[in-house]
């Protein structure tokens, strides 16, 4: 778990302004401070809750608020398949303890660990744990001084979660192979995106283009190898 804190502490900082943003968002849009910390610290998804937000009128649309996170957290159950390897040996409140802190980040991270050979399911769970607190203080601080965070729509600092994702890309990336199912992950996004989709739709079309060549991609390999 240390050394998944560790590993951790090295990109939270590049996540605090997706948190502080979601603050600012929880703010206008009418969250006292206590229902914000009960949404980040229960949802732990900041692209979902955002999405969410940006969905809240009065009276709340509840039922499309969840369908939409449902929609951008189904990818969380793929995530969770491929970190078979690590928690496989964990049952009852550890194994799902540790899922409930599940992030794109920690996923990241804990699948460049799987590939170099190591199989930790505290490094897992280290990682989310550092991650969810930064996660908390963050959002806190943006609800609590949101009068002075009124940052214009397209600043900089909305880009910063988006960057990190990106940058985590990096140790996972296994050579050519990966190229076809990130490309077509990418233009299926950007083309439901141009077609008028909006959120969620967009990140769920890219993402089941992206598994689905994937998946494919590993079932002939492991085809071919059987043959040998």
């Amino acid at each position: 778990m240390a050394r998944g804190a560790r590993a951790a502490l090295a990109i939270t900082l590049a996540l605090a302004p997706f948190g502080l943003v979601i603050g600012v968002v929880s703010d206008a849009r009418g969250l006292s401070l206590l229902e914000t910390w009960l949404m980040s610290g229960l949802v732990f998804a900041g692209t979902s809750q955002l999405v969410a937000l940006e969905l809240w009128t009065e009276p709340a649309p509840i039922l499309g608020a969840t369908l939409a996170a449902l929609v951008i957290n189904l990818r969380m159950a793929p995530m969770g398949a491929a970190l078979a390897p690590v928690l496989d040996r964990l049952h009852g409140w550890r194994l799902w303890g540790t899922l409930a802190t599940l992030v794109d980040n920690a996923f990241a991270l804990t699948i460049a660990e799987i590939r170099a050979g190591r199989r930790d399911a505290g490094f897992l769970l280290g990682a989310g744990l550092v991650m969810w607190a930064n996660w908390m203080v963050m959002v806190t601080l943006g609800h609590v001084f949101a009068a002075l965070v009124r940052l214009p729509p397209g600043h900089p600092v909305f880009f910063a979660a988006a960057a990190t994702l990106l940058a985590l890309l990096v140790p996972i990336w296994r050579g050519r192979s990966d190229l076809l199912p990130w490309a077509a992950a990418g233009v299926v996004a950007l083309a439901a995106h141009g077609a008028g989709l909006g959120a969620p739709w967009p990140v769920l079309a890219g993402a089941c283009a992206g598994a689905a060549l994937g998946a494919a991609r590993d079932l002939r390999g492991g085809a071919r190898a059987r043959r040998r």
